[in-house]
């Protein structure tokens, strides 16, 4: 599709914005949202003609890019078909994506449990553990982020939640292992990993095994800097949540669904969890999807016993066709083996390649088409080229960078001192050497800010 220029036209998508919208976690008088024109595939486009190469997939979410014909034309037929209907029913595009999910999720995770988004998943996988297990507490990790909502930012570790948090939630917050900034005075990752695993036993000892739920992890945290976890971690977690009988949530809202080049990020490490959330790359993001995946030892619980709570959209039929579409598309055009595949040949090499020529490249972290750049100033402090949660001023160095970039026609992802690379899992190879060139670009002018 050719970009159609029409400022006017943008003009009056921006006013209308400007006047009535309520932006998400922004402070409304300081922000200038582009007015998009149209998407297709890898790239979206503004009124002024200007194409973007979106190395953000959205919010990491649009897996097979924008505007999938097979799934525009599923939501379509949908729509002609039974536009909605309660939740109580069995539908036939509500039961299809639950089955497919369920033939692709690891272990016995074979009921699912529809929400609107990934927010709602957490706030739901909490209470099905709270209720299965009798306890109130859950510890999830600082380097993390797991929703808007008021259980789910609790359970958040960056900076949003601070605002927001209550400190009544039942929520412990500890470290999890991220060797490059290590908070175990660790040199390995063998050693990041043991002394993680014995930080958290520690936690649990002095919390009270028997006051604890669940302990919730994003199996590879995403915009907490997209840190692939050691060998042995997350088998390490799941041995310690058998022992002292808590359940093991693993949030796959950003990592599921083909983004780590795997049908879920818990395939690469071969653990199994008690339930397990996703949305996001579910249907792409073309129609609002949540849920959660339970085990079986869970389902029973509310066998005969109600489960409290629902939504009204729950397995909403247009999200859940859409879903169906997405997933046998993904099937079918092998976009789950193309993220791991370029992922490794492309993406991998060419980031490394980045890190050698830019002295603001601290690291280089990912596997898939999920990847993080520590950006530094100094590359043997690792001190990071903006403050933790910098704003204003203190901020220009990043926001710098992400001008460079969109001005050599890259949207970038860019959360505190890093960026992410995070195309969609269906971009080809000269889509990503697009990118990979236009980054190499943007970091010269991150480079002008290190020591």
């Amino acid at each position: 599709m050719t970009p159609q220029t029409d400022p006017r036209a943008g003009a009056a998508v921006k006013a209308a914005d400007r006047a009535h919208v309520f932006h998400s976690w922004s402070a409304q008088e300081l922000i200038d949202p582009l007015a998009v024109a149209g998407a297709e595939g890898s790239y979206f486009w503004d009124y002024d003609g200007n194409r973007y190469l979106d190395f953000t997939s959205g919010l990491v979410y649009t897996n097979v890019g924008y505007q999938h014909p097979k799934v525009v034309a599923a939501i379509q037929e949908q729509a002609a078909r039974l536009t909605t209907f309660a939740p109580a029913f069995a539908v036939e595009a509500r039961s299809e994506a639950a089955r497919l999910i369920a033939e692709r999720t690891p272990g016995d995770l074979d009921k699912i449990f529809f929400t609107n988004g990934g927010a709602d998943a957490i706030e739901h996988a909490v209470r099905m553990a709270r209720l299965h297990t009798g306890r109130p507490k859950v510890l999830s990790a600082y380097r993390s982020y797991h929703g808007g909502t008021q259980q789910a930012v609790n359970l958040t570790g960056d900076p949003r939640r601070w605002a927001n948090d209550s400190g009544t939630h039942g929520v412990v917050h500890f470290w999890a292992p991220f060797l490059y900034r290590s908070r175990f005075y660790a040199e390995t990752e063998d050693q990041e990993c043991a002394r993680a695993l014995e930080h958290l036993e520690t936690t649990i000892a002095f919390e009270g095994p028997g006051t604890i739920a669940a302990i919730l992890l994003e199996t590879v945290p995403g915009t907490a800097g997209i840190m692939v976890p050691p060998a042995g971690y997350l088998a390490g977690v799941r041995a310690l949540c058998d022992q002292y009988g808590i359940l093991l949530v693993l949030d796959e809202v950003m990592a599921g669904f083909g983004r780590t080049g795997t049908w879920f990020a818990a395939d690469l490490f071969d653990v199994v969890p008690d339930l397990m959330t996703f949305a996001k790359g579910v249907n792409s993001g073309y129609v609002p999807l949540g849920g959660v995946a339970i085990s079986g030892k869970v389902a029973e619980t509310f066998g005969k016993r109600p489960y409290p709570g629902g939504l009204t959209y729950s397995g909403h039929p247009l999200a859940c066709a859409a879903a169906v579409a997405t997933i046998n598309a993904m099937a079918e055009e092998g976009v789950v083996e193309n993220a791991a595949r370029l992922g490794a040949s492309v993406v991998a090499p060419g980031l490394a390649a980045l890190a050698e020529r830019h002295p603001s490249v601290g690291e280089v972290r990912g596997v898939g088409m999920f990847w993080a750049l520590e950006l530094v100033r100094d590359r043997e402090t690792r001190e990071p080229l903006v403050p933790y949660n910098a704003t204003g001023e203190a901020n220009a160095p990043m926001a710098a960078f992400a001008a460079a970039a969109k001005g050599h026609g890259l949207w970038p992802f860019v959360n505190m001192n890093r960026t992410h690379v995070v195309p969609p899992c269906n971009a080809s190879e000269a889509e990503l050497k697009e990118g990979l060139a236009a980054l190499d670009a943007a970091l010269s002018v991150a480079d002008e800010y290190t020591a």
